[in-house]
């Protein structure tokens, strides 16, 4: 099995750029766009050899994880893959002692579909109630699965959090100068 070296890089951006992200936040781009979502400002990443880890703050003394594991499909029409279906597996092989499931959420977008789900639990460490927010994505050829761990004592406001990442998520773009974040979409061309 390979393992992928992520490169982090750094790249002065153009007077006439197009990035946005909400007041706070700032964009996270993986892969010249094949992932792309809005996260708090003052968050420390951690890439890793196969998935990007999101802190509040430096661990140990962070209270919450978000890890994106992107994966490339093979080329085939994805827009009927049953997302809930793999989501409802990937929760049910969670090895943690859950006690509760929400139902399934699932969206679709005209260039994007995701289902996600919130479990809870008590870690077993900490002895704490903690909330998993696992979503599964595909835009595209890409498919990404983000996982977002956190205490139940700031549901509130790492709810808000999750709401944001969801909603400014991207899948299966090309960023074409990275400098000025003109994007375009490669089923379209």
């Amino acid at each position: 099995m390979a393992v992928t070296k992520w490169k982090k890089q750094t790249l002065k951006l153009k007077d006439e750029h197009q990035w946005k992200a909400r007041d706070g936040y700032r964009i996270f781009v993986a892969n010249r766009g094949a992932v792309r979502f809005d996260f708090p400002q003052h968050w420390v990443l951690k890439p890793g050899d196969n998935s990007f880890k999101f802190h509040d703050a430096e661990p140990p003394d962070d209270d919450c994880r978000l890890e994106l594991s992107i994966n490339y499909l093979p080329p085939a029409d994805w827009s009927r893959a049953p997302l809930a279906d793999f989501l409802r597996g990937v929760a049910d092989d969670d090895e943690r002692p859950i006690n509760a499931r929400g139902e399934i959420i699932t969206e679709e977008r005209p260039d994007l579909r995701l289902a996600w789900i919130e479990l809870r639990f008590i870690d077993p460490v900490e002895q704490r109630a903690a909330h998993s927010r696992i979503l599964l994505g595909i835009g595209g050829r890409v498919q990404c699965l983000l996982t977002f761990d956190y205490w139940a004592d700031d549901d509130a406001q790492f709810a808000l959090v999750w709401e944001e990442i969801v909603k400014s998520l991207q899948l299966g773009k090309i960023i074409l100068d990275p400098t000025t974040g003109g994007m375009s979409d490669p089923l379209l061309n």
